[in-house]
């Protein structure tokens, strides 16, 4: 579902996030304003367009900006969210837009910022979330640049460092032309397909004095609501083919967090009969325990998931991450016997630099439609109701067992395990996952019950991008919980200082195996391909003498931390104590010494050539 800029998405409260940030960083002696400069046009137009926040790590190059959002709006809508990196704050961003499907503001100092947030921009680029990143250079006036410092923070094409992976660019020299830039980044922004947007503001065009306030632009006007769907003959034509299919199958991929479109797709699959597929890099998208639900979700698909894409004879995928490597992994070299429907606009923004448009899928027909329109299109088209409420659905299939926490050693299973005895049956958000995580042991049944993975695969995203949902998530009945590696919170420790200072709620929970393991498994196969001994894998990639203490970062920055937890049975206890810390309104990270592995499947994709056979056999071999 698109929203309208007034419009929360279903399942949060109209004041979800509420604006914390102002009662610790209120501004102090506000009254009339005198002079006017081109940094208060901008300031006024981001309030205008309803940004709630603006992460940032401080710049002399948007110095402009930053007076004008405190001594000119009051540090509220925007509020100014303190960051310790420009990474963070740009993960913060995307987080954010995982919840709401709306784009918040991140700025970025100069050249020498944007650098350092270019790797959370490729994320939010990969997972195709919204978010307006401004950055600032100059000035561009050479005769009103400081000696040395603005020569270096200065270049004369900055955009070009985040031009491939963003939607849109622009570098205005006007605050009159700044306005407009906004607002037309805002609409592409959060115009499917989904993606972040840079304005770059010269420093000069900021502090540039004004005689008055120019006239506000009509902000709506410009940034119409735009939804692409089907007509109704492209719906009949659809219907048609799928009501004529004896086993079909959907792909629930990049779709909304909208409760209303997560109820047409449990209608339309129980109306078809239709077998699903969920994916763990985007979030939840389908009762996963739901009897129609073809196995686990997964980063890879699992045995029972590919069996049922190889005897399907349709195939819906809601614009699927990677169709053509489910078509390789399912069948093969082999072309799909299945006719297979495509519906996304993903191809509008491909291009020659990045590759994360994947290999070219076989599709049968595509349609340049939002996955949520079409499927609210079939439902009205096929007469099946998508009205009834959660607890209506058909009988959830009985959930898998866990280990009982009576062990020496903590997997990831004991962790899920700790972790549901801990929660109870209370409303949980799994706002990151790392890549040992089965699907199988926790059961999504709601849009908001899992957020996706980091989008572009590399390391250090998951802590900015989980205090972003964790302020999107403020203000509800929902306990966001982050499970990461411990890599991946080193990397990013630092981003879980903004939620301590700005009382953002966050249980992080670190499987820590003191490794890299990911790499691990790779060496392990470099060295069988080459006869050479697996025993050395680890050189390089243990974390080990010293022991890293993980608790003590968190403690180092306001958050409480525990452990390290080294049994299973110490679980309970431990992870009470931490959700209690976080229901209070603390951060809470908790430090728990799992063990390496990686789910069947996963190990699959990491030791099968492409092409050499599906995954479900290439696990088997991995299991020997």
């Amino acid at each position: 579902m698109t929203t309208t800029k007034n419009e929360q998405p279903v399942g949060l409260p109209a004041d979800a996030g509420v604006d914390e940030g102002r009662k610790l960083e209120q501004p102090v002696g506000m009254g009339a304003q005198g002079a006017v400069f081109g940094s208060d046009v901008i300031a006024e137009t981001l309030r205008a367009m309803d940004i709630p926040y603006i992460a940032l790590n401080p710049g002399a190059s948007f110095r402009g900006l930053h007076d004008s959002l405190v001594n000119y709006l009051g540090n509220v809508k925007p509020s100014l969210l303190l960051c310790l990196h420009e990474e963070h704050a740009v993960a913060i961003a995307h987080g954010y837009a995982k919840v709401t499907g709306k784009a918040m503001a991140a700025a970025a100092h100069s050249n020498v910022g944007l650098f350092h947030a270019t790797m959370a921009v490729f994320n939010a680029w990969c997972d195709r979330m919204p978010l307006l990143l401004i950055g600032a250079t100059g000035p561009v006036d050479a005769s009103h640049r400081r000696p040395w410092i603005e020569w270096i923070h200065t270049a004369r094409d900055q955009g070009a460092i985040v031009r491939p992976y963003t939607k849109w660019d622009d570098q205005p020299a006007s605050p009159a032309a700044a306005s407009e830039a906004l607002m037309r980044a805002m609409w592409l922004a959060e115009t499917a397909p989904k993606a972040p947007v840079y304005i770059n503001l010269d420093a000069g065009l900021q502090e540039q004095p004004l005689d008055r306030m120019p006239e506000p632009l009509p902000e709506a006007r410009y940034r119409p609501q735009v939804s692409a769907g089907v007509s109704v003959r492209q719906a009949r034509e659809l219907a048609e083919i799928l009501s004529g299919a004896e086993r079909p199958v959907i792909l629930a991929g990049r779709v909304s967090r909208c409760e209303r479109a997560w109820a047409a797709r449990i209608a339309l699959a129980e109306g078809l009969g239709a077998r699903v597929l969920t994916d763990l890099k985007v979030g939840a998208a389908f009762p996963t325990d739901h009897p129609l639900h073809a196995g686990a979700p997964g980063i890879y698909a699992t045995p029972e998931a590919l069996e049922a894409v190889r005897q399907a004879d349709v195939i819906l995928s809601l614009d699927w991450v990677d169709l053509a490597g489910l078509e390789l992994a399912a069948y093969g070299r082999q072309a799909p016997r299945a006719t297979v429907i495509q519906v996304s606009q993903d191809y509008t923004v491909h291009n020659g630099w990045s590759m994360d448009h994947q290999a070219l899928p076989i599709a049968d027909v595509h349609l340049a439609a939002e996955p949520d329109a079409v499927v609210a299109a079939l439902v009205d088209e096929m007469g099946f109701d998508a009205t009834r409420q959660d607890e209506e659905v058909l009988p959830a299939r009985a959930l898998p067992s866990l280990p009982a926490l009576d062990s020496a050693l903590i997997t990831m299973a004991h962790l899920a395990s700790g972790l549901r005895e801990a929660v109870g049956k209370r409303k949980v958000s799994l706002v990151h996952l790392p890549l040992g995580w089965d699907g199988a042991f926790w059961p999504l049944r709601h849009p908001l019950d899992f957020l996706g993975s980091d989008g572009g695969g590399g390391i250090g995203g998951g802590p900015g991008i989980s205090v972003g949902a964790a302020l999107a998530l403020r203000g509800t009945e929902r306990l966001p919980v982050c499970i990461g590696g411990d890599g991946d919170f080193l990397m990013g420790a630092t981003a879980l200082w903004t939620a301590v200072h700005y009382r953002i709620p966050l249980l992080y929970l670190v499987a820590n195996n003191q490794s890299f393991f990911n790499d691990e498994v790779h060496q392990e196969r470099v060295a069988r391909m080459r006869g050479r001994p697996v025993e050395n894998k680890w050189i390089g990639q243990r974390m080990v003498d010293p022991e890293i203490d993980i608790a003590g970062l968190a403690q180092a920055q306001g958050a409480l931390g525990l452990g390290p937890v080294h049994r299973a049975d110490e679980l309970p206890a431990i992870l009470a104590r931490a959700i209690a810390h976080v229901d209070a309104g603390g951060v809470a990270v908790v430090d728990v010494r799992t063990q390496p592995g990686y789910t069947p499947a996963m190990v699959a994709s990491l030791t099968t050539e492409p092409g050499a056979g599906s995954q479900a056999s290439a696990a088997g071999e991995a299991g020997k």
